[in-house]
């Protein structure tokens, strides 16, 4: 895996997930695959694999560009701008 400097690592913030699971699949009782931190505010989203890609959704909504896997076992950042691991 390669891992570049972003300038979006400025907006990584020290957060908490908001969430059990993926905030809007746990409002409407939609599926998810993997959660993914925002890492500017601390909304959990689905992944891209999820139906709904509520991850990147809130992303481009709200300008919070890098998230982190909330899987156990991993550890990694992704800006989704620049669509590389960060």
């Amino acid at each position: 895996m390669t891992v570049r400097t972003d300038p979006h690592l400025a907006l990584v913030r020290p957060v908490t997930p908001r969430a059990p699971g993926c905030e809007e699949c746990l409002a409407t009782r939609s599926p998810w695959v993997h959660l993914r931190l925002c890492l500017t505010c601390g909304h959990v989203g689905c992944c891209d694999s999820s139906p709904n890609r509520h991850a990147r959704r809130h992303a481009a909504a709200d300008g919070h560009p890098i998230v982190a896997s909330l899987e156990p076992g991993e550890d990694w950042r992704w800006c989704f701008v620049h669509e590389a691991f960060v």
